[in-house]
């Protein structure tokens, strides 16, 4: 039986539907929440039991993975810590966690957080002189639904503003990964037994600058956009006032922060060992913009 988390969440959905799509047989169990919309997973046809529970709770978590050969643990990273005592407990035999590249940024002010969180797991399991297997996934910044968080806060900007501004000209790297990518990527990877421990970066397809991303996402929205280079420091203590000015309520400062690094990383690895291979960006830019313009006219 594999225990999956984060089943209702935006990669987590595409992963429930490539278990649809290649008919899954073996049991499922999926902790969600009591508020989470299981509609998706009531209609599967798959073999899946539902348990409402606290991710954070050691307790329920214990409960939760007993009997259970085989977790993807696509929640939250701040989870896994409680995840894995409880997968060790159970005598889990293959661990597989979807974290982030976040942990490899030298702005993040959380990456310190991530490392910890990395460095605890790998203690627990030396402490309990354990054989389980752990595979880490990391996305790069996922994308592919309006309520991403993070494309389409660009989609939006480039939609409202004709004089648009960018950090340092925008010349820094990213990768964005679709989610579409990601629930295909979870699927491949628990359908290899044979992989049992390993770090694998999630990307998309190719690194694109910033500039030629917002000059894509004009295109398909078909604006005339005039891009202006901001300094990353004007643009850090514009993020500061409009912190201060929300009351905390927008805060886009490590967003911002983040513009003046390269966050672009290579995915041979997961190509090589589950034959990875994620969607050119234009395609996947293309259905989310069509679903932003449902959306909003």
């Amino acid at each position: 039986m594999i225990l999956v988390t984060g089943i209702t969440g935006h990669s987590g959905r595409y992963f429930l539907k490539e278990l649809i799509k290649n008919q899954y047989d073996g049991p499922i169990r999926c902790v969600v929440r009591e508020n989470s919309d299981t509609s998706m997973i009531d209609s599967s046809g798959l073999n899946i039991e539902k348990i409402i529970g606290n991710l954070d709770d050691q307790k329920f978590m214990n409960k939760a993975l007993y009997g259970i050969d085989t977790v993807v643990h696509i929640a939250s990273i701040f989870y896994s810590v409680t995840l894995m005592k409880a997968a060790i407990k159970n005598g889990v035999k293959r661990v597989i966690l979807v974290h982030t590249t976040g942990i490899y940024s030298k702005y993040k002010s959380a990456s310190e957080e991530y490392k910890d969180i990395e460095q605890n797991i790998e203690r627990i399991k030396q402490e309990n002189n354990s054989n389980i297997g752990v595979i880490v996934l990391r996305p790069t910044m996922i994308y592919g639904n309006i309520n991403d968080r993070n494309m389409v806060v660009f989609i939006k900007m480039v939609d409202k503003l004709r004089l648009f501004p960018i950090i340092n000209h925008g010349r820094n790297l990213i990768q964005p990964v679709n989610g579409k990518d990601l629930g295909k990527a979870y699927y491949q990877v628990l359908m290899k037994p044979d992989i049992l421990n390993g770090d694998y970066i999630l990307s998309g397809e190719k690194p694109i600058s910033m500039k030629d991303l917002f000059r894509l996402i004009s295109r398909i929205l078909d604006k005339k956009t005039t891009f202006i280079s901001v300094p990353l420091e004007i643009g850090v203590i514009l993020a500061r006032l409009l912190k201060a000015c929300s009351f905390g309520k927008i805060d886009y400062i490590e967003k911002v922060q983040r513009m003046g690094e390269d966050r672009s990383f290579a995915h041979e690895k997961a190509a090589k060992d589950f034959a990875y291979k994620p969607m050119p960006l234009s395609e996947g830019l293309k259905l989310e913009i069509k679903e932003y313009l449902t959306k909003v006219k």
